[in-house]
């Protein structure tokens, strides 16, 4: 794609160079809503209320470990206009399904990656939120999202905290268009 003066732009991948995405361990994700619009519910005195659309996400999330045999949920929160959650891939599947033993490369999907889970949780999800909302091909999601290797239990339980506790911080966080945020000095 180029641009009105002829650049080229390139899409730069955010993942770890060289890493193997289906290997053993846990990843903390965070997927923001296309130009981050409320879209999946609201905060209410520290509480996240789900909409039709925060369900699907949710019932989304859960279907993620269901149909795939290496992965396991541990806390996830639907937010008004992103989803945080942790994932834990293990070695040796539950079923008959494996995993692939080759690293993801851009325009390769491998089952049961990092990548691929949340590419699929993405689709799935945005198929479902369109048909309820009569808004076919609508983007529901942001292009790309965050992820981050979690390396030892003391990360493991700050991420979780910072999940769990997400609701109640609602009103000063960076991804809430109305958020009340302390002017610098």
């Amino acid at each position: 794609m180029t641009d009105a003066v002829g650049q080229r732009h390139h899409r730069r991948s955010i993942r770890l160079a060289g890493y193997d995405y289906s290997q053993a361990g846990a990843y903390f994700v965070t997927v923001c809503a296309h130009d981050r619009i409320c879209l999946f519910g609201d905060i209410m005195n520290g509480d996240m209320r789900l909409n039709d659309a925060g369900k699907i996400v949710h019932d989304e999330w859960l279907r993620t470990a269901g149909i795939r045999s290496n992965v396991e949920l541990d806390v996830f929160v639907v937010m008004p206009n992103h989803f945080h959650g942790i994932i834990l891939l293990h070695p040796d599947g539950r079923g008959t399904l494996q995993r692939a033993p080759t690293v993801e490369q851009f325009g390769k999907p491998t089952s049961n990656t990092i990548p691929t889970i949340v590419r699929l949780f993405k689709s799935a999800s945005t198929k479902r939120i369109n048909e309820i909302r009569h808004t076919p091909g609508a983007a529901i999601w942001q292009r790309n999202y965050y992820e981050h290797i979690i390396r030892n239990d003391e990360s493991l339980n700050r991420i979780r905290e910072y999940i769990m506790t997400n609701p109640i911080r609602w009103e000063a966080d960076e991804e809430n268009p109305n958020a009340k945020r302390q002017e610098k000095k």
